[in-house]
């Protein structure tokens, strides 16, 4: 790697790690915790992906791609493993997220104006155990609800049925799970760059329109704005994929297994004078 594209790739590097230490330091997480983090990824990264064909990664190997000696190499390969809650709380979030997506677009869950329809607990057609049962499997109908009620995006109404006060799932409570969201949506950004990098072709859809001199006063109808064509433009992409989703739709044909998707951010800041846009 030649000094130029080195110094571009550090400064990337720099910019990507501000936000997260200051998630970091917020969380009290120091930084012995994070450098033994980044050495695990740098190994299982190194022992997953770059092996020689036909030969077993060895520590040694790992030990030169990665800078780190032998010794710590085989001690990083100890650390205990961390994906298991996390991923806990991620189907959380994606079963979540489906209910309300399912609840949106489909003809039974409507009202005669095609919203949302406000919907009894239990029932045998157009209930909540049965949208919960159809697009987020045996989770049980009590424990999805009381999710979606703490995260502000269902009310029980005075004569018991629920309904819908937001197109879309983010927990609004506990920052532990807003936080496992950081960890899919974070990586999605960032392995379609690195596609985008690596592809000269077979380019992902990467865009944004941004400016760096906007009054104070424009942010607010701008987020309206985004909330609304954003929310309008996902919904109609969640309709097109969601009869190809074989989880919710197992007469779905085709082979192999993908997951894609696309996503929209909004975000604001002070302009930083002494920051390369």
């Amino acid at each position: 790697m030649d000094t130029q594209t080195n110094h571009i790739l550090f400064a990337a590097i720099l910019k990507v790690l501000r936000p997260l230490v200051r998630i970091f330091l917020r969380n009290n997480v120091p930084y012995g915790t994070f450098a033994d983090l980044a050495k695990k990824v740098f190994v299982d990264v190194a022992s997953e992906e770059f092996g020689l064909p036909g030969r077993k990664q060895t520590d040694s190997r790992i030990s030169i791609i990665t800078g780190l000696n032998r010794k710590e190499v085989r001690r990083v390969k100890a650390l205990p493993q961390l994906n298991e809650a996390s991923e806990s709380v991620t189907e959380r979030y994606h079963r979540a997220a489906r209910v309300i997506s399912g609840w949106t677009r489909e003809a039974r869950f409507l009202d005669k104006t095609g919203q949302p329809a406000e919907l009894p607990l239990e029932g045998e057609d157009a209930a909540f155990s049965e949208l919960v049962k159809q697009f987020s499997g045996d989770v049980p109908v009590r424990a999805l609800l009381d999710e979606l009620i703490r995260a502000n995006c269902v009310e029980r109404l005075g004569n018991g049925a629920i309904r819908l006060k937001t197109r879309a799932f983010l927990p609004d409570t506990q920052e532990g799970e807003k936080l496992a969201i950081l960890g899919v949506d974070v990586k999605d950004l960032i392995r379609t760059i690195d596609h985008n990098i690596c592809s000269s072709t077979d380019h992902y859809f990467q865009r944004k329109v941004a400016y760096d001199n906007l009054p104070q006063e424009i942010l607010g109808r701008f987020r309206e704005m985004t909330e609304e064509h954003g929310q309008a433009l996902l919904e109609k992409m969640d309709r097109w994929l969601a009869p190809e989703d074989r989880d919710a739709n197992p007469a779905a044909k085709g082979t192999g297994r993908k997951r894609a998707g696309v996503g929209i951010y909004y975000f604001e800041e002070d302009f930083d004078k002494g920051e390369e846009q």
